[in-house]
């Protein structure tokens, strides 16, 4: 498959290069944060929005994206300073990570990031929340949670790739803060979001990051994103 990006210039001021309709839309949250508009960021999620594409390369496109989300969430954790010797017998100052992190999948589709959590921290401990949406009302339910005991004591990466209404991504946070955890050590991953989902987000959870790939034009009359690329769980699992 042709990887190519859609444009036809490539220069070191990329972005501005870029098609209107590709650049994602900004939102004036300090706390929202949308990952750089490459030309291959912008590539890959041609490929996945198309409804061509088939499964095999839907999952391994995604995965590419959740890699880059992953790692743009870890440049959002506190470092402390860590001194090693290396093997020629010199002093390194360099950083670590401060404290434990974690992540969290809301059903299905959260769970298709795990994968990309753990290509980037070993052995990294994963919980699950399933949030189901009311076809009828459009609202969020909270029907199961599993998480660490300590999870309190952690940093926490929520993962869910779509970002519509923001109902789930609410819940899931409500139920992080009642199990003890601090709005500001909670940092959301989703690979596509709605104007309207992340303003309400932000609005209610000023303290919590969201790092997204992209923020789409809108919602359509079902609360669906658009252009959006369709039912992600569906496309990863089945088709």
């Amino acid at each position: 498959m042709d990887t190519s990006p859609p444009i036809e210039k490539v220069g070191p001021d990329h972005r501005a290069e870029l098609p209107v309709a590709v650049v994602s839309k900004t939102v004036p949250f300090e706390n929202v944060h949308v990952l750089t508009q490459t030309p291959q960021l912008i590539a890959l999620l041609t490929i996945i929005r198309d409804k061509k594409t088939e499964r095999a390369d839907f999952i391994f496109y995604s995965n590419r994206i959740i890699r880059l989300l992953v790692e743009e969430g870890l440049n959002h954790l506190p470092t402390v300073e860590h001194t090693v010797t290396t093997p020629v017998d010199r002093k390194y100052d360099g950083l670590s990570f401060e404290g434990k992190i974690c992540g969290v999948s809301i059903m299905r589709a959260g769970e298709a990031m795990e994968q990309g959590l753990r290509d980037c921290c070993r052995s990294v401990r994963i919980g699950k929340i399933l949030i189901q949406r009311d076809e009828e009302t459009t609202l969020p339910k909270l029907f199961y949670d599993k998480l660490p005991e300590d999870i309190a004591n952690r940093w926490v990466l929520l993962l869910d790739p779509m970002f519509a209404t923001g109902g789930s991504a609410c819940m899931a946070v409500e139920v992080l803060i009642s199990r003890g955890v601090p709005a500001e050590r909670i940092l959301f991953l989703n690979l596509i979001a709605s104007p309207q989902g992340v303003g309400k987000f932000a609005e209610k959870f000023p303290n919590v990051k969201v790092v997204t790939a992209f923020i789409d034009e809108g919602l359509d009359e079902k609360k669906y994103i658009i252009p959006g690329l369709g039912d992600f769980g569906d496309r990863f699992y089945t088709m």
